[in-house]
């Protein structure tokens, strides 16, 4: 399984791409972070972070993108910058038809630390040591972004067979496959 992992934010959008399976040591295949100008009107990061977000996507051809599910923040400014870059991820990987699979910090942390409340050395550090990297990932949302694709290929096959036996089973409603048009652009 490979998977984009992205941590999201306007100023730095972390991504890394992971490769493994449940139970065996993943293996990073691309690891960095977007950057853009707070100069800029937001559209155009925006833009910028769509754009990025989708020349990975079509280098790494991941099975699935996780993306850090956002909360809250003391900042309410950082909080809407955050959640609009993980709206543009989610958009970009809807667009190249890949499923998004939503990840909160506390839930990433203790997938890759055993404990939702690590701090981002310790998350890091653990980043590094199951990847068998030789340097820290850095900056640290690079490292995040590399931790949500850990959690994500550890946790999200056993999550998709408890869905897929809660359905069987008759718990919950079909979901129904829905193939959704490719985005061409804006005519001018």
């Amino acid at each position: 399984m490979r998977v984009l992992g992205i941590d999201p934010g306007l100023t730095r959008c972390g991504w890394g791409v992971v490769e493994g399976r449940p139970g065996a040591r993943p293996a990073a295949l691309g690891v960095g972070v977007v950057r853009s100008s707070a100069e800029l009107d937001l559209e155009l990061r925006l833009l910028e972070l769509h754009t990025a977000v989708t020349a990975l996507l079509r280098e790494f051809r991941p099975d699935v993108v996780a993306v850090e599910r956002v909360f809250t923040q003391n900042n309410k400014g950082t909080a809407t910058g955050t959640a609009q870059a993980a709206g543009v991820a989610a958009l970009a990987a809807a667009q190249a038809d890949r499923p998004v699979a939503w990840r909160t910090p506390s839930e990433v942390k203790a997938a890759i630390s055993g404990s939702g409340r690590a701090d981002k050395e310790q998350v890091t550090l653990m980043v590094t040591r199951v990847l068998g990297l030789v340097e820290a990932p850095r900056p640290a949302d690079a490292a995040d972004a590399l931790a949500l694709a850990i959690c994500e290929v550890w946790r999200g096959p056993a999550q998709q067979r408890l869905k897929v036996a809660a359905l069987a089973g008759g718990i919950g409603a079909p979901v129904a496959q829905r193939t959704l048009p490719r985005w061409q652009g804006v005519g001018r």
